[in-house]
Formats: C-alpha cells, sequence, structure tokens
C-alpha cells in the first residue's frame, strides 16, 4: 500500500499544473518570513516585554480570528470580479509591506497592530488563492494539488524557525535581527506572485455573480457543503495557536534560543504529510483520512497535556503536525468539491469566517485554563473539544460532501 503511494504521489508531481507549483513556491516564502517573526514573537512579548500569557492568547486568537473572518469579504469580492490574483497580489503585498514594523516596534502595542495588519493581509489572500489553485487544478488532482500547494507552504514554515534559531544563536538571542531577515523573503514572495502567477481564463459558461453574500447566492452552496463549515468549526475550537507549544516547551525546560525548534518539528512533519495525504484523498474517501486526523489531535493533546519533559513535548508536537498534514489540505479540497465554480471565493471566505471565530474563542480558552489551572488544562481542554467534532463527524457522516473516486 505505501508504495503505491509514493508511485501515485511521484506520477502526480509531474502533471500538477505549473500555476499550482509557483502558488506553492509564494506560500513558501511568505511562511518563511512569517515563522522566522511568529515563532519568537510569544517569547519576546513574554520574556523581553512582560506581557501576560492570558494576553498572548488574546492576542493570537484575534489576528488569526481576523485573518479568517477577512477572507469571506476577498473570496466574496474575487467572485463579483470573476478575477482572483488581484486580490491575492494585494494581500501579500500588505503582509510584505507590514514584516518592518516589527523590528521596529518598541512595545506591546506595536507589536499587536503589526501581528493584526499582517494577518489581515494573509486574511485578504486566502480565500482567492485557494479559489485560484482549485481553479487551477483538474478534478481528478485536486487533493494533490491542495496538498502539495500545503507542502510547499508548510515547508517555508519549517525552515523559517531553523533560520530563526541560527540567528539567534549567532546574535545572543538578538530577536531585532531575526525580525529583519524576516522582510527579505516577504518581499520576494510578493514579487513572485506579482508577475510568475498567470490566472486562467474565465470559463465563458460561468454566471456573473452580482452579489455573492445574498441570501440567494449562498443558498447555492449546498447543504452537504454547510455540513462540512460545521464540523470543520467544531473541529478547530480543538486547535488553538500554536503559540501554546512554544509556551508548553520552554516549561518544560527548551532554552529560549531554541524555542522556534517547536514549529521545526511540527511543521516538519505537516510538510511531509500533507501532499501523500492528498494524493491518498484523490484515491480514497477523504472523510476517513479526515476522520484519523482528528483521532490524532486527540493524541497530540493527551501527550501533551501529560508529558513534563523536553522529549515528550517534542513528540507530541511532532503528532500535532500530523494531524495537520492529515486534515488542513484535505479539507480545503472538501470546499472546492462541495462548491459551485462561480461562488469558490465566497465557498472558502464563509468557511474561513466560521473557523475564524473558532479560532479566537480556542486561543482565549487556552490562555485563560494555561493561567487558571496550568498548561494540562489547557491541553485536556483541547482534546476535550476533538473528541466532541470527532462524535460529531462520524454522527454526520452521510450528509457530507462526497466526491467520485478516480
Amino acid at each position: 500500500m505505501a508504495t503505491v503511494v509514493v508511485t501515485r504521489a511521484v506520477r502526480s508531481l509531474t502533471v500538477i499544473p505549473a500555476g499550482v507549483w509557483v502558488l506553492g513556491l509564494v506560500s513558501l516564502l511568505m511562511d518563511l518570513s512569517s515563522e522566522m517573526t511568529h515563532g519568537l514573537l510569544p517569547l519576546y512579548l513574554v520574556s523581553a516585554l512582560g506581557t501576560p500569557i492570558l494576553a498572548v492568547g488574546a492576542i493570537e486568537g484575534i489576528a488569526e480570528g481576523a485573518t479568517l473572518v477577512v477572507r469571506i469579504f476577498s473570496g466574496a469580492l474575487s467572485d463579483w470580479l470573476g478575477k482572483r490574483k488581484l486580490l491575492a497580489v494585494f494581500g501579500y503585498g500588505l503582509a510584505a509591506f507590514t514584516k518592518p514594523i516589527f523590528p521596529l516596534a518598541s512595545t506591546a502595542g506595536w507589536l499587536f497592530a503589526a501581528r493584526f495588519v499582517d494577518r489581515i493581509g494573509k486574511g485578504i489572500r486566502g480565500a482567492p488563492r485557494d479559489a485560484l489553485v482549485a481553479d487551477l487544478s483538474p478534478a481528478e488532482l485536486r487533493g494533490a494539488s491542495f496538498g502539495l500547494r500545503q507542502s510547499l507552504d508548510t515547508i517555508g514554515a519549517f525552515a523559517g524557525p531553523l533560520l530563526a534559531i541560527a540567528i539567534m544563536w549567532q546574535t545572543a538571542n538578538n530577536f531585532t535581527a531575526v525580525f529583519w531577515v524576516a522582510v527579505i523573503p516577504a518581499f520576494l514572495s510578493f514579487l513572485l506572485i506579482a508577475f510568475a502567477v498567470r490566472e486562467p481564463q474565465r470559463s465563458a459558461n460561468l454566471r456573473k455573480i452580482r452579489n455573492p453574500i445574498s441570501r440567494a447566492e449562498l443558498s447555492r452552496l449546498s447543504g452537504p457543503y454547510w455540513w462540512l463549515t460545521g464540523i470543520s468549526s467544531a473541529f478547530t475550537l480543538a486547535r488553538f495557536s500554536e503559540a501554546f507549544l512554544i509556551l508548553k516547551a520552554q516549561e518544560a525546560g527548551l532554552p529560549m534560543a531554541f524555542g522556534p525548534a517547536v514549529l521545526v518539528a511540527m511543521n516538519a512533519v505537516y510538510a511531509f504529510s500533507a501532499y501523500p495525504a492528498g494524493v491518498l484523498a484523490d484515491r480514497m474517501d477523504r472523510w476517513t483520512i479526515v476522520t484519523v486526523g482528528i483521532a490524532v489531535l486527540i493524541a497530540a493533546d493527551l501527550v501533551l497535556a501529560c508529558t513534563q519533559g523536553v522529549t515528550g513535548v517534542i513528540l507530541g508536537v511532532m503528532i500535532w503536525g500530523l494531524h495537520m498534514g492529515l486534515t488542513q489540505g484535505l479539507l480545503a479540497a472538501l470546499v472546492a468539491d462541495a462548491a459551485p465554480a462561480e461562488l469558490r471565493g465566497t465557498a472558502f471566505g464563509m468557511f474561513n469566517l466560521s473557523c475564524g471565530v473558532a479560532t479566537l474563542l480556542a486561543s482565549i480558552l487556552a490562555g485563560a485554563l494555561w493561567d487558571l489551572a496550568g498548561p494540562q488544562a489547557a491541553f485536556l481542554g483541547g482534546g476535550g473539544f476533538a473528541l466532541l467534532a470527532l462524535l460529531g463527524l462520524l454522527a454526520v457522516r452521510n450528509h457530507l460532501p462526497k466526491i467520485a473516486i478516480a
């Protein structure tokens, strides 16, 4: 079975459209920049600026929640325009031009503002970019295409912390030096999407969308799509910010300079599991893989709640990364499966709005549990929400979107 999956994965790499590869490289560069910054930001806020853990949770939750909420408007606008690339370029550009604020900021307020605007840029580009991947990808390669983009994105996500560790080591924990270096790949990402991505011609058969978020248009999104959105939102309540993984590792005794190693471990597993999971999902029921992914998250939470040493934390973080690889690209492919082509931007936007609210609640709740009862309570709470999502998924399985197996 493993040999068959590897063979199919290699074969799919040769036929995935070039535009999907370029979008993957764009994501890689921006995540390289973002994770260099965000991998150290929680430690910088707590150790250098004395910010409470609850405030870190609120900052992370609001920033990530805002990212996903903004996607509904950018996604709907891309459907109204019938164009995806323009909004994606604007979103990447906003993130790139915000990056210099991080090394220049001297207070938590400025860092919060920079983090917020940076994530707004992510929100603007997210839904149009995902819809563009779906537009570029043949239906029989949709899982592999989303898996590839996610894998390349996540390679940047673990290369960024590695580079951050090296700079911190060489500069005696100079946070500002890391933040300045992170500016470079952000601008390279912006230039690449601006000049190297070609948007496909809109099909003449697609309807012109006048008001994508009107009741009439939203009613065209199928029942299975809404079931998918509800289950995914419940699942997201179990997935608070990765900032808490970094803080857990530090509490277990990991030196500050190696804090980003947590994201390296998580994203390495994430990167190398997302594409094979996508290829496999083009050959079997995608929900089976998502179900396994939720069960893996429960296991990760249990390990992180019960362990006290650095080795155990790293193991839990790697299991956390595996659940990401098994779920995130597949959920995006399922949205593309369930939505009409002319409403894909809106569909991704509504999906991410719902998940954005859940992300905000999850991170604030995790921060409160951590402050009140310690890290064990935060991770056990996450595991409880994951279990509820798993039971809900099994209960409504017949209502969820399905695809024909190629």
